[in-house]
């Protein structure tokens, strides 16, 4: 299998850390985001949307990263997805949520108009209406994964035992750390993610976006 991918893409570490930690063999296809190769002929024949990630199994081709983390576990036979219906089924609804509200407000409506020149607005005052309006946003979404999710007694989103759903929301939480954020408002959610950060392969999927994020230091700021 073939992962058509980038190590600074959100949405590209979700799998790159299950494939590390589940030792899935994955052919890693980089596509560098930064020179634009989305966007040429050649990747456009490969996933017209022009985003990474894209996993390419054969004959069959897949894109979205939530659909392939759970794609790559049901082909491994992994436990982080068990087949029980009701345990699935809260693990979809927790990598739903990630997708449609948090990953929403909190990455694109929040961190990246500040870590990506990119998602600035276009005007000082656009920029900090967007933040204003981010992190009101944020936050409550924090509220409910700290409060909610992992509540007292949940050491995982989805309850005591880690699963997909961890795999895959993690990566989206951790990168507001590149704000300078650090979740003390938060405590479950930092307990969570410190869990998340001692997996042995977090080091090494995380170090491009770790070393993105220090050339940033210095920069003013608003965290979350």
């Amino acid at each position: 299998m073939k992962l058509y991918y980038h190590p600074a893409s959100t949405t590209c570490r979700p799998i790159m850390l299950l494939a590390a930690e589940a030792g899935i063999p994955l052919e890693m296809q980089l596509v560098d985001l930064f020179t634009g190769e989305q966007y040429k002929p050649h990747y456009e024949a490969v996933n017209p949307n022009h985003l990474v990630p894209v996993l390419q199994d054969g004959d069959f081709r897949l894109t979205e990263s939530s659909a392939i983390c759970k794609y790559l576990a049901e082909k491994s036979g992994s436990p982080l997805y068990p087949s029980g219906l009701q345990e699935r089924a809260r693990i979809n609804e927790v990598m739903d949520w990630v997708n449609t509200q948090l990953n929403r407000d909190l990455c694109y409506g929040f961190v990246y108009p500040q870590i990506f020149g990119f998602h600035k607005r276009r005007s000082e005052e656009a920029q900090q209406a967007q933040l204003e309006w981010g992190k009101e946003r944020a936050q409550g979404w924090l509220k409910v994964l700290d409060q909610h999710h992992l509540k007292a007694g949940n050491n995982y989103v989805c309850g005591d035992k880690i699963s997909l759903a961890d795999y895959f929301a993690a990566p989206f939480v951790h990168v507001a750390q590149l704000t300078g954020t650090d979740f003390a408002a938060y405590p479950n959610v930092q307990a969570w993610l410190g869990r998340m950060k001692a997996l042995p392969s977090w080091g090494k999927v995380f170090e491009t976006i770790e070393g993105y994020g220090a050339t940033l230091k210095g920069q003013p700021m608003v965290t979350v």
